[in-house]
């Protein structure tokens, strides 16, 4: 059995992976601002999937508190699946930089700074695994979302050295990159049903990451194809799109 913490837990999809985890007997640590949803959601696990869950408070903006939050933790963690995340809204932040803050820190700095405290224990321990939810938006800057992709594109990089650096200790770190997926955040928005997942099937996609070492997954496999023709496409022609 293993403890599985999972950073952001109010999300529809962290829920759904803590789900997953729970059916295969491990126990999950749920961690977001509010405790209160999150003890309903540790005790419908319990109750459903028959396995230990706990819910404690976690800011991911509240840097100060990061170390002893993790310190805290009993026990530690094997795996840990950062999910928090926050989508925005581009025009805002393009007149208001709390709103572009926000999104830069949320989905970028807070992530660093927890993962940091994290890898230094599973350096030490010679174990674990980081789980990092990514998007396909930082494949490509695109005028519709820079703000996002780019912080998912800092993210991303992140990732890919932390899996690096942790390699040689014997820990992994895996990025998984969902594409469109029907959650609150999506909420309202035109999502072609195709290359739309649901938070069932990323969590799914989590486990398999996690369990089989993988790097990098798409959760939908034809997100690879896309993103791949995006990202092919010359600058001078990408810049009138206007995607």
């Amino acid at each position: 059995m293993k403890t599985v913490l999972l950073l952001g837990a109010g999300s529809d999809i962290a829920r759904a992976t803590a789900h997953e985890y729970a059916k295969r007997g491990d126990r999950v640590v749920l961690a977001s601002r509010s405790i209160e949803d999150l003890e309903k959601t540790a005790s419908d696990i319990e109750h459903r999937r028959g396995a230990e869950a706990t819910a404690v408070r976690f800011d991911a903006l509240d840097y100060e508190s990061h170390q002893a939050f993790y310190d805290a933790l009993d026990p530690k963690p094997d795996v840990v699946v950062v999910a928090f995340g926050y989508l925005g809204e581009q025009r805002k932040g393009q007149a208001e930089f709390d709103e572009a803050r926000r999104i830069i820190e949320t989905n970028y700095t807070g992530a660093v700074s927890i993962c940091e405290i994290v890898a230094a224990d599973f350096e030490k321990r010679g174990e674990g695994t980081i789980v990092g939810i990514a998007s396909v938006a930082g494949d490509r800057g695109r005028q519709s979302n820079y703000l996002y992709g780019s912080s998912k594109a800092a993210f991303d990089a992140y990732l890919s050295g932390l899996r690096n650096r942790l390699f040689k200790a014997g820990a992994h770190v895996a990025t998984v990159k969902p594409g469109f997926v029907r959650t609150k955040m999506t909420e309202g928005m035109p999502l072609p049903g195709p290359v739309t997942a649901e938070p069932e099937r990323v969590a799914r996609a989590v486990l398999k990451a996690e369990g089989r070492r993988k790097n990098v997954v798409y959760v939908k496999g034809v997100w690879r194809q896309i993103m791949g023709i995006v990202k092919a496409i010359p600058e001078p022609v990408f810049k009138r799109l206007g995607m």
